[in-house]
């Protein structure tokens, strides 16, 4: 009876884990680039998540990085982005150009570019990114902010999603 008693919780002790808790993040990269007068953006995302949320909120079945991807997929993520993700200049919000994306593995590669940013005029850098957060309470937008020498590196939750490097 023992035996099978320690049989039983050294099965429920192993089997608790692999339940691997799922991390919920996102990696975006702003750099500005003095050579081409303008912020470079490269953000990835969960391909998985981001398919997730773009069912839930537009009805949308992506199939992003497959055979079978919708044609309407690259709108409607540009589309979420535009929603969710915005950049300020010394305060002001920039419009920016969704350059596209591409697959690297189980991640989507997205780029954007603000174009026409003199160096000298350019006095803070500021960024709000509520990606996935209205879907995963857990998420994470992980912000490198770089630009004339400085750097700096935010954590955007859904409660603090916006963050600034001043120059």
């Amino acid at each position: 009876m023992k035996q099978r008693i320690l049989l039983l919780a050294l099965v429920l002790t192993l089997s608790s884990f692999g339940l691997a808790h799922k991390f919920y993040v996102s990696v975006t990269n702003v750099e500005y680039s003095e050579k081409n007068a303008s912020l470079q953006v490269i953000s990835r995302i969960f391909i998985d998540d981001l398919e997730a949320t773009l069912l839930e909120r537009y009805d949308l079945k992506a199939g992003l990085g497959t055979p079978e991807e919708s044609p309407l997929a690259k709108a409607y993520i540009e589309r979420y982005f535009r929603a969710k993700f915005a950049l300020e200049v010394n305060g002001d919000p920039v419009e920016y150009t969704f350059l596209g994306t591409r697959t690297d593995k189980d991640l989507l590669v997205c780029y954007l570019e603000v174009p026409n940013l003199e160096a000298g005029t350019l006095t803070s850098i500021g960024v709000r990114n509520d990606l996935l957060t209205d879907m995963f309470e857990e998420q994470k937008n992980l912000v490198h902010l770089k630009a004339l020498g400085k750097k700096h590196s935010l954590v955007l939750v859904r409660e603090n999603n916006k963050g600034m490097l001043n120059l």
